[in-house]
């Protein structure tokens, strides 16, 4: 009875460890979201560092927790940014490349650990996020020509993050944290 107990109660935390890390990855997109530069072509399109930190978080924390984080943080920078329109696109997006890349850099038993692996994940997702915000756009303008004057900027966006995210995640997986099997 004593082993069913403890085992429940690992669980708990276990969830609850999972909750408060996938909150404060969120938290740390929206405010790296925040970081950003107005483009003045396309739709109105931003470049922010919120990609790169979706990046780090697939990367260092797997699909579930970049997915969901990425699809939080940069949502309620949408809906409270005053670009609330574009919450469902980016949403859609932003689960997809989170999914994407977290799923490849955590496939084949590693955790995020191989550099090469992590690049690659990156890319693949870079076409996913570019597809579902040019569809979204097309049917938001009823227009199918207009979108394409984003998509430099979207990979502008997108270069930048995995620029910034591999140096970090690199850096990060010498911290004690991340040496820990879990």
């Amino acid at each position: 009875m004593q082993n069913i107990q403890n085992q429940s109660y690992s669980k708990t935390l276990t969830k609850t460890f999972d909750l408060v890390i996938t909150a404060i990855l969120a938290a740390l997109i929206f405010a790296a979201t925040m970081i950003n530069i107005k483009l003045p072509f396309g739709q109105g399109g931003l470049i922010h560092l919120g990609t790169s930190m979706l990046f780090i978080a697939a990367i260092l924390f797997g699909p579930k927790k970049g997915a969901l984080a990425g699809a939080i943080g940069m949502g309620l920078f949408d809906i409270l940014g005053g670009w609330a329109i574009w919450a469902p696109i980016t949403i859609i997006a932003r689960v997809l490349q989170g999914l994407i890349v977290g799923r490849i850099a955590w496939s084949r038993g590693q955790r995020g650990d191989n550099v090469g692996l992590n690049i690659f994940a990156a890319v693949v997702s870079m076409p996913v996020m570019l597809a579902v915000y040019y569809i979204g756009q097309g049917i938001m303008y009823n227009n199918w020509i207009a979108p394409m004057a984003s998509i430099p900027g979207d990979i502008i966006q997108n270069v930048v993050g995995l620029l910034i995210a591999i140096p970090v995640c690199i850096m990060l997986k010498k911290t004690p944290y991340f040496q820990k099997k879990f």
